[in-house]
């Protein structure tokens, strides 16, 4: 089983925010395997389905980003599933806007939900599809930015990145790593 974990912060106050781009993959994921994530399960809303064979259970932590690990551990150890077994969707302020990475073991970044994930886990060996929403203007605060919404302009751009993050969690499972790295870096 893969745990598929959208990082973002609920309420729909949050919903189109930079933040969320992680849930939005998720929930893109989710629609088209036919997941319904409406459960709640240890701080997180869950669902259960498989690709190809392969058991995956998506999760969207409800505890807000700067906690989200307080979610994702008790998922782990629940399912008992390792690390390795784990993928971390999220925004990433260092990615141009519209581009994404795949990585293994890779550093937090200044980002909090992953800090709590890796302070909560004890180390970094899980995958992340990091998705780019771009550095702020100057003179506006990191935390600031990612907290609002995609301007109009951006809004196209903001949808194309969730879905190719929904495909790269795809090809990340199905073919591995290198892959999923050569086909969306």
């Amino acid at each position: 089983m893969k745990l598929i974990v959208g990082l973002g912060n609920p309420g729909r106050k949050y919903a189109s925010h930079r933040h969320n781009v992680g849930f939005g993959s998720v929930d893109l994921l989710a629609e088209e395997l036919n997941i319904e994530i409406g459960k709640r399960s240890f701080g997180a809303l869950v669902g259960q389905g498989s690709l190809k064979g392969e058991k995956l259970l998506l999760a969207k932590p409800q505890t807000f980003m700067n906690l989200s690990g307080d979610a994702v551990q008790p998922l782990l150890g629940y399912y008992k599933l390792p690390h390795d077994d784990l993928i971390v969707v999220h925004d990433d302020v260092d990615i141009e806007l519209g581009k994404l990475k795949v990585a293994y073991q890779a550093g937090h970044g200044g980002h909090n939900g992953i800090r709590s994930i890796v302070d909560n886990l004890g180390g970094n060996d899980f995958y992340r599809v990091r998705l780019g929403v771009g550095r702020p203007p100057e003179m506006i605060d990191t935390a600031d930015y990612v907290l609002h919404p995609f301007s109009e302009d951006e809004r196209e751009v903001s949808e194309k990145l969730m879905k190719n993050g929904s495909d790269a969690i795809k090809t990340l499972i199905e073919k591995g790593l290198k892959e999923a790295q050569q086909e969306f870096h």
